[in-house]
């Protein structure tokens, strides 16, 4: 199986050299049942940032059961501490079933994608957007939901919600862009131009979510008397931005 040794846009020397270790670790272990291997999410965007991006990483496997995953588990301690999280693992057949129920996390991979090992699995595939409405829906209040809930089980303190905030807004861009989708636009792979789109498409406040976004980056470290504030705008931006995709969804209309 070949491996793929150009280099990533955007990715720190150090990382691209983590990421062949990985690679060739991954490929020893599995052999010919990893029909391929691929990279996915802020690393192909452009948009890692050391420290506080993950590598995300799919394993496109001919089979599974106990035996292999316990054989990824292994070295999974390891490698979780290099920012690589546990992979997903998919066969062919599943990543057709899957795709027809989370189509806007596989469109997300499919656009923004690199094979590091293999074969590409997303080479003349076709993901189906007619639940795709529903997903977006869906995402936001469960965002929401949970926006809510981390924030009491952090007991509201300064450090709890300045980890918080650049979790969520991280989970909330892809459905941004699934909004971008509804909306019959070009999705936009950088995070804050999306956020700026969509707010000017539904005529939304999302500064809470660029003020977010802006703390993931690490260019802003709020004080202890901005941070109820900060996360006061967060909340409200992403209560203004689901009732607004919930009405978009119920007409039909933008």
């Amino acid at each position: 199986m070949g491996t793929a040794e150009r280099l990533i846009e955007g990715l720190p020397n150090d990382i691209q050299k983590r990421l062949q270790t990985y690679v060739k670790e991954v490929l020893g272990l599995f052999g010919e049942q990893l029909e391929g291997l691929l990279l996915y999410g802020s690393a192909v965007r452009g948009e890692f940032f050391p420290g506080r991006s993950n590598l995300n990483i799919l394993l496109f496997v001919s089979s599974y059961d106990s035996a292999i995953l316990n054989q990824y588990s292994a070295v999974h301690r390891q490698w979780s501490k290099e920012q690589i999280v546990a992979p997903l693992f998919l066969t062919e057949e599943e990543l057709h079933r899957s795709a027809a129920v989370f189509p806007l996390e596989f469109l997300e991979i499919q656009e923004q994608h690199r094979i590091l090992a293999g074969r590409d699995p997303f080479i003349g595939f076709h993901v189906k957007t007619d639940r795709l409405r529903e997903a977006v829906v869906q995402g936001l209040t469960s965002q929401l939901l949970r926006l809510r809930q981390r924030y009491v089980e952090g007991g509201g303190g300064d450090v709890a919600t300045t980890i918080l905030l650049p979790l969520s807004i991280t989970s909330t861009l892809p459905l941004l862009r699934g909004v971008q989708r509804l909306l019959g636009r070009p999705p936009l792979y950088r995070s804050d131009t999306v956020i700026e789109d969509v707010a000017e498409q539904l005529k939304v406040d999302l500064q809470g979510f660029l003020e977010a976004w802006s703390i993931k980056r690490g260019q802003i470290s709020p004080g202890p008397h901005e941070v109820p504030r900060l996360f006061d705008r967060y909340l409200q931006a992403m209560t203004a931005l689901t009732r607004s995709v919930e009405q978009l969804s119920q007409s039909g209309q933008r």
